[in-house]
Order: C-alpha cells, then sequence, then structure tokens
C-alpha cells in the first residue's frame, strides 16, 4: 500500500474543498431556477418545494409532509391550503387508518405538466450533459449524489432537533 504522500494529502484537500465549493454553487443555481419555477407558477418557494415532496413521497399525511420538510404542522397547514386552493393538491380520508379525521394528501396529477414544462430546459442540458458519461462514470456520480443527499437528510434533521 503506497503511503500518502503531503502532496497527495493537500491536493485531496484542495479537491474536496472544490467539490464542497461547487456544491453550494449548485444549490444556489437550483434555488434560483425553483424560485424562477415558483414564480412562473405563482407559488411561494415553500411551497414549490413542499409540492414537490408530495409529488415524489406522497400520498402521505400532513405531518409526514411537515417532517420532511422541516417545518411545523401549523406552518404546514397554511402551505397545504394554498395548494388546495390553487388546484395542487388534494386533501382525502385516509381510508386504513382508524382515526377517521386522518387524511392524505396527494398531489393532482393533471397539474404536473405546467410544472414538467418550466423544469424541461434545465432537463434537456442534464440529459445532454450525462449523455458525455460512461455508466461506470453515471454510477458514481449517482453515488456521490446520494450520499451526500443523505448526508444533507442527516445534517438538516440534527439542526431541526437542536
Amino acid at each position: 500500500m503506497n503511503p500518502v504522500t503531503a502532496h497527495d494529502a493537500r491536493r485531496r484537500r484542495r479537491l474536496a474543498a472544490e467539490i464542497k465549493d461547487s456544491l453550494r454553487e449548485l444549490s444556489n443555481q437550483l434555488s434560483l431556477l425553483n424560485h424562477q419555477v415558483g414564480t412562473h407558477l405563482e407559488l411561494k418557494d415553500v411551497d414549490l418545494d413542499c409540492l414537490e415532496l408530495i409529488t415524489r413521497h406522497g400520498p402521505m399525511s400532513p405531518s409526514a409532509v411537515a417532517r420532511r420538510a422541516g417545518l411545523h404542522p401549523a406552518t404546514m397547514t397554511g402551505i397545504l391550503d394554498r395548494l388546495q386552493k390553487g388546484g395542487w393538491i388534494t386533501r382525502e380520508r385516509d381510508p386504513d387508518a382508524t382515526d377517521r379525521r386522518a387524511v392524505e394528501v396527494r398531489a393532482l396529477r393533471e397539474r404536473s405538466t405546467e410544472v414538467f414544462k418550466l423544469y424541461s430546459g434545465m432537463n434537456t442540458k442534464m440529459d445532454n450533459l450525462l449523455a458525455d458519461y460512461s455508466a461506470a462514470d453515471l454510477e458514481l456520480i449517482s453515488d456521490f449524489l446520494q450520499r451526500t443527499t443523505t448526508a444533507g437528510q442527516t445534517a438538516t434533521t440534527k439542526l431541526a432537533e437542536a
């Protein structure tokens, strides 16, 4: 096994710092893109975030959406009210719940095309960018992003509990 040289250690630290900087820049750019999409849809940023959670992980209870979003249940009620009023979601009684007051929140598929259309430019750019990578490269990138997402979720949970 080759010992790590001081040069290698410096190079790894520099590359790690570049990756972290790039992730922060990516986060900023995606926030700006999401803000523009929300503006076109007349949704607040947090409403769009919650709609995305419901679309990807739903149907689910309002409390589950609040947990995933890291928001207080009272705040979530206002967000869900706005999304329902705008025709983005529906609240339905949970047929499997023992509490008859329990509801599930479900995204309305007929509105999804409006969202997808606004992200189509980014999706096309991503398709073109990813076409330059081998399957092995894509597996590595996918693993990195999944592990980064998990690290972010863990950090978010810790902050929310503090």
